[in-house]
């Protein structure tokens, strides 16, 4: 699963899936493959490895076709290798499809079919999809049709593309627990994509489908419906973040950009929202729900990975200000459990993108449980913002960067707005919202400061650079915040890392510091200073490097 792009119109097809495709790249991808629909031939390429070599492999200035779809393939199910790349055909040929997302029950649905005479020619889930969309197409049926049926055999969650010979110059898109959104062009021109950075080089004007969606798209239009068959009714949004957003502008990569994005990004999400002395905030995507937040008892952070360390602070900081109850849960461990959500319960969902396919299911549980929901989102229109109740678009611009790193500041500083807003509402002195509101306004020249320390910090990874362990320490606020600093180090720089609450390190961990043990602390001078030196101290007396 990675990235989609689809296009049918009257422009040649194959330059603008390939741009699409690059657009894409920063979500990380093994493999590269495209179909294309000239008349009523399909042409299907695909190679392993980056994007310029399925584009030399091509002759792309004479490919004239009008119609296809492509993708960026990262392995779930099957070796990084051409047989396993998308797009994955019917056994004729003349069906195409691209895949996001996991089919859970394809070993099933794969043995069916094998039983009626299909053959598989690679190990992927989505193989299975296609060969069941031929095999319950019936004779003089419009492509959907047939992609309806398979859908509503198929388990798990898929944001897919199909095009076909047997119905050409259109493309057939569907979302259950993985995005697709539709581009809608000028003169003729239709785009799906996996996010908007797919479409937005030819339009701004999307369209965000919802789980359960099936939508065709034709140079004359598109109409969306119901996977059950009946039309339904998806408005037009527009994109309205600039292009070079989404580029380097000279940095060696996205992740360094975004870092040093961060003083623009965290004065972003208060802009408008917190005046200069003022000791409250003003949040106008939840102003209009000052009753339903009055009567909220408890409140359950569902997040994953970074955005459920932010969810960790913001469990902090709410019972500090606001008191009232907070729990964090993993959105991949929550909708698996039985959740006790009773009446007077908050369940506010975290995510950058708003797309987060376990972070969707938590919501729809708590959902279907009668909590109310709130959304904490950097993308506007997206499926968490669209499913919530109400909820704070952190308005960071894109994070391309695969690593979060200004999302992260970004909804901290959007917690802390939202701790504000319900602190004054259940007696936190106009004094104390005074004092945060001043703090959150240092922020931007605060982070500013820090990121001239970059010589200062390229010497100390020099200095680490060849440590095969890392332990990071904090307490109080710090914790969460060690335990994103060791994320960030394995995802990035593939060394182990684990974050503990400081006090924790001699249940365990403190067996395995040594002098090749570099330990990192997070000790600023807060009311705990005293107690994180005394674990510091601990470090040292095991030769540990502080």
């Amino acid at each position: 699963m990675c990235g989609i792009v689809g296009y049918v119109g009257c422009n040649q097809a194959a330059p603008i899936l390939l741009a699409g495709l690059k657009r894409l790249e920063y979500r990380g991808y093994d493999s590269a493959g495209i179909a294309l629909m000239n008349g009523e031939s399909l042409r299907v390429l695909k190679k392993p490895g980056k994007i310029h070599v399925l584009e030399d492999a091509m002759e792309v200035s004479s490919e004239m076709a009008t119609c296809g779809i492509a993708h960026t393939r990262w392995a779930t199910h099957g070796a990084p290798n051409e047989p396993n790349a998308h797009p994955h055909t019917s056994m004729d040929g003349d069906i195409a499809i691209v895949h996001n997302g996991i089919i859970e029950n394809a070993d099933i649905i794969r043995q069916q079919l094998a039983s009626e005479g299909y053959t598989f020619r690679s190990e992927t889930d989505t193989e299975v999809v296609v060969h069941l969309i031929d095999y319950l197409w019936k004779d003089g049926a419009p492509l959907e049709k047939a992609v309806q049926a398979a859908l509503r055999n198929v388990d798990g969650a898929y944001g897919i593309a199909v095009v076909s010979s047997r119905d050409p110059e259109k493309i057939v898109v569907a979302r259950h627990g993985s995005p697709i959104l539709i581009g809608v062009g000028k003169n003729g021109e239709m785009l799906a994509g996996s996010d908007a950075s797919a479409v937005i080089e030819v339009t701004r004007d999307v369209v965000y489908l919802d789980d359960g969606d099936c939508a065709v798209l034709t140079a004359e239009g598109y109409r969306t419906y119901h996977l059950e068959g009946h039309e339904v009714q998806r408005g037009v949004h527009e994109v309205t973040w600039a292009l070079d957003s989404i580029e380097k502008s000279g940095y060696p990569h996205f992740m360094l950009k975004e870092i040093y994005e961060q003083p623009s990004s965290v004065a972003d999400v208060m802009r408008g929202r917190i005046l200069r002395g003022s000791s409250d905030a003003r949040l106008g995507g939840i102003l209009e729900h000052e009753s339903e937040l009055a009567q909220v008892e408890r409140i359950v952070i569902t997040a994953c990975g970074t955005s459920w360390h932010a969810g960790l602070v913001g469990e902090y900081m709410l019972e500090e200000l606001a008191e009232i109850p907070v729990s964090v849960e993993y959105a991949s461990e929550f909708r698996y459990r039985n959740p006790v959500l009773e009446a007077g319960t908050l369940t506010l969902a975290i995510s950058q993108s708003g797309e987060t396919a376990d972070t969707l299911a938590a919501l729809t549980e708590a959902r279907q449980r009668g909590s109310t929901t709130m959304g904490v989102v950097n993308a506007v229109g997206s499926t968490i913002s669209r499913q919530t109740d109400f909820g704070i678009y952190l308005h960071a611009g894109p994070e391309i960067g695969v690593a979060s790193t200004k999302a992260f500041t970004s909804q901290l500083v959007a917690l802390s707005l939202f701790t504000m807003f319900l602190g004054r509402r259940r007696g936190m002195s106009a004094a104390r919202g005074h004092e945060i509101g001043q703090h959150l306004q240092m922020l931007p020249d605060q982070i500013h400061e820090v990121l001239k320390l970059d010589e200062e910090i390229r010497e100390l990874a020099r200095d680490y650079k060849d440590a095969q362990n890392f332990l990071y320490l904090g307490r109080g606020y710090q914790f969460p915040v060690a335990l994103e600093g060791a994320l960030k180090l394995k995802e990035v720089s593939y060394i182990h890392a684990e974050g503990y609450p400081a006090a924790e390190m001699k249940h365990g961990p403190i067996a395995l510091i040594d002098e090749d043990m570099p330990v990192v602390v997070l000790a600023p001078r807060d009311p705990i200073y005293s107690k994180v030196v005394s674990n510091i101290e601990e470090v040292k007396a095991r030769s540990g490097k502080i």
